[in-house]
């Protein structure tokens, strides 16, 4: 039976490069493994994971979450998948068949999106998790750790791929009055 990891926080604290970090230990111990993301996360690169500091690998860009399991190759012993937030609720059901067939699946993802609610598929596949590694970035207000996403831009929908120039890391406390900032000039 395989397992599954999850990978997750805010934006710029690291996910990515974690990932890669398990990945590349994977590549030492001999053992392959195939790389995967959402195509709507073309930020830096169709073909690449890429990480904020430009760090990046090969990967398999996928419209569907269910497209990852036609694309597995047997031999293959590690299955990743970053920025998994973006997946339909489908996430779920492609990891259990991933695992049933014995693969160890790692996800990478935000777990909140800018209103603090669990982004996508991620609160179900924390749930079936082994392991969750929860990671925080450096509160871009006071700079203690950040465990929120911030919107700082006028865009609205739940998804909206982007850099700092949508998002800031921030701490509870400064999301929170943030938060209250931004919706206070948008009612005026």
């Amino acid at each position: 039976m395989g397992k599954i990891e999850v990978i997750c926080g805010p934006m710029f604290s690291g996910k990515t490069e974690e990932l890669m970090r398990r990945l590349n230990r994977a590549k030492i111990a001999k053992h392959k493994f195939q790389l995967f993301k959402p195509t709507k996360d073309n930020r830096y690169s169709e073909t690449d994971v890429v990480t904020h500091v430009g760090d990046k690998m090969k990967c398999t860009p996928v419209i569907y979450c269910r497209d990852i399991l036609e694309l597995v190759e047997e031999d293959t012993k590690i299955i990743a998948i970053d920025e998994a937030q973006f997946f339909s609720l489908q996430l779920k059901n492609t990891v259990q068949m991933l695992v049933s067939s014995g693969k160890r699946v790692i996800l990478a993802g935000l777990d909140m999106d800018s209103e603090s609610h669990p982004f996508g598929p991620m609160g179900d596949v924390m749930a079936m998790a082994e392991k969750v590694t929860k990671l925080t970035a450096v509160c871009e207000v006071c700079g203690t750790d950040a465990t929120h996403t911030l919107r700082v831009s006028d865009t609205p929908g739940q998804v909206l791929v982007g850099e700092h120039d949508h998002y800031k890391a921030t701490c509870r406390t400064h999301w929170l009055e943030k938060t209250e900032h931004y919706s206070k000039r948008e009612a005026s």
